[in-house]
């Protein structure tokens, strides 16, 4: 059986995620449900945002490393994550805010027999 992804990514999330790799070059996204956008995930060029013991990497997202904090995790592990994008600014230090949309996430929970199969995550 096919193992299940913990993030996913919309067809209009990768195409500004691959507009930013263009302008920037390698990207991660880090979702720390902290300050500005509170639990928006958000873009970095790769290495820009230091992870470090308190983040876990979900996965990957349109080539990106997708990273949240443990604390973060603790109240989305039993959901899937699918990163989108809006239209309007957010109040945070992401790549996509001067193009004038948003990273979102959008999310529902893990059915029984998926829960089984989910990727394993990493430890940063």
């Amino acid at each position: 059986m096919k193992p299940v992804k913990r993030v996913l990514v919309t067809d209009e999330a990768t195409k500004v995620i691959e507009r930013l790799r263009s302008q920037h070059g390698p990207l991660m996204f880090h979702q720390s449900g902290g300050c500005c956008d509170g639990s928006s995930p958000m873009c970095f060029k790769k290495g820009e945002f230091r992870v470090g013991s308190n983040d876990i990497r979900l996965g990957e997202i349109a080539g990106c490393d997708f990273y949240m904090s443990k604390s973060q995790f603790e109240y989305w592990r039993h959901t899937q994550l699918t990163v989108d994008v809006t239209r309007g600014r957010g109040a945070s230090f992401s790549l996509e805010i001067p193009l004038g949309v948003r990273f979102v996430i959008r999310s529902r929970i893990f059915a029984d027999d998926e829960r089984k199969r989910l990727e394993p995550i990493d430890f940063a």
